[in-house]
């Protein structure tokens, strides 16, 4: 991440001084998806740090070595080479590291989690490319049009195209699966909706029934996506709060915080009350106690280990540490 960052500030900051509008214009998808993000993880509350990781992951390494290879591609080949093919499977297998990178560090737990971490590596990518593609709109005068169509009627598009890597690998995770044999049929659907989307926009240009006949295609796949992804939240939310009182008497807990997390609206409710500090704490007794309940979740036998390292997590948070 060092070595994108390295590439990517530098052009951020030549961007920033040549058009600085860009750069406030280019993070209207982080207003409007973040809040989408930060819903579904509600269920899991994933540390700051490392929602932060994943995002400057997609804006660093995946926006600097796709965006050199899509320009090679353009150079060498043409301008729909580098859109149709390239930029789909560079794109999203660079996403998709960064769902795996967080995978390695032990942030993914189940399917949710890498939904969300598909999420946030997305988001990171999506400023970047937007910066770019707004700073060469406002050169041509076309700057309202590209902003209304790439950062308000589109902002979910590469966080739609990532999800399906990311649902493969959480899965993975969740059946002990081997995350190899999920991606198998995750990374090529991530890279084929992405092509098709991305298809669609530059056969358009010619022909603008292709427009019509894509948009409301899309517009059902994103219909169904986020039918999908609801429905997965609100089981794993139903487990949860089925499982907290095994929780509670394996782990410990006292009658008030099992009132308390064994209710969904009670434990909502009792965060909005807490100052920043305190919900910080509650956060982390909560994430723990639903890694917890994944663990437990899982197929075949305990993992003791994994078990014994997030109850001590868990008594840290309880403690404020």
């Amino acid at each position: 991440m060092i070595v994108g960052a390295v590439v990517a500030v530098p052009l951020t900051a030549l961007l920033a001084i040549d058009s600085p509008l860009s750069v406030v214009l280019a993070f209207i998808p982080v207003c409007i998806v973040a809040p989408v993000l930060w819903w579904l993880d509600r269920v899991e509350p994933e540390p700051l740090e490392a929602r932060v990781h994943a995002f400057l992951w997609g804006a660093t390494i995946s926006g600097v070595v796709a965006g050199s290879i899509n320009t090679v591609v353009f150079v060498v080949s043409s301008e729909t080479w580098a859109a149709v093919v390239s930029a789909p499977i560079t794109e999203e297998a660079m996403k998709t590291l960064g769902i795996i990178w967080a995978l390695r560090r032990k942030e993914i737990d189940g399917v949710m989690d890498g939904v969300v971490y598909a999420g946030w590596v997305a988001l990171g990518f999506a400023v970047v490319e937007n910066l770019l593609f707004f700073s060469d709109a406002s050169e041509s005068e076309a700057l309202l049009g590209t902003v209304v169509a790439r950062g308000f009627l589109t902002p979910f598009a590469h966080p739609l195209f990532t999800a399906w890597s990311g649902l493969a690998i959480g899965w993975a995770v969740s059946r002990r699966i081997a995350v190899s044999l999920q991606l198998v049929w995750g990374l090529p659907l991530a890279v084929v909706t992405h092509a098709a989307w991305n298809g669609s926009l530059a056969i358009a240009e010619d022909n603008e029934v292709i427009l019509l006949v894509a948009v409301p295609g899309f517009v059902l796949l994103f219909a169904a996506a986020g039918l999908t992804v609801t429905t997965i939240r609100r089981r794993e939310r139903r487990h949860f709060i089925h499982i907290v009182p095994m929780l509670a008497d394996r782990y410990g807990l006292t009658p008030s915080e099992l009132a308390v997390f064994g209710n969904w609206r009670t434990m909502l409710r009792t965060r909005r009350r807490l100052s920043r500090r305190q919900r910080s704490t509650f956060d982390q007794v909560h994430g723990t106690l639903a890694r917890l309940a994944a663990l437990h979740h899982r197929p075949g036998e305990l993992d003791v280990r994994a078990e014994a390292i997030l109850v001590h997590r868990l008594h840290q948070a309880r403690a404020g540490r």
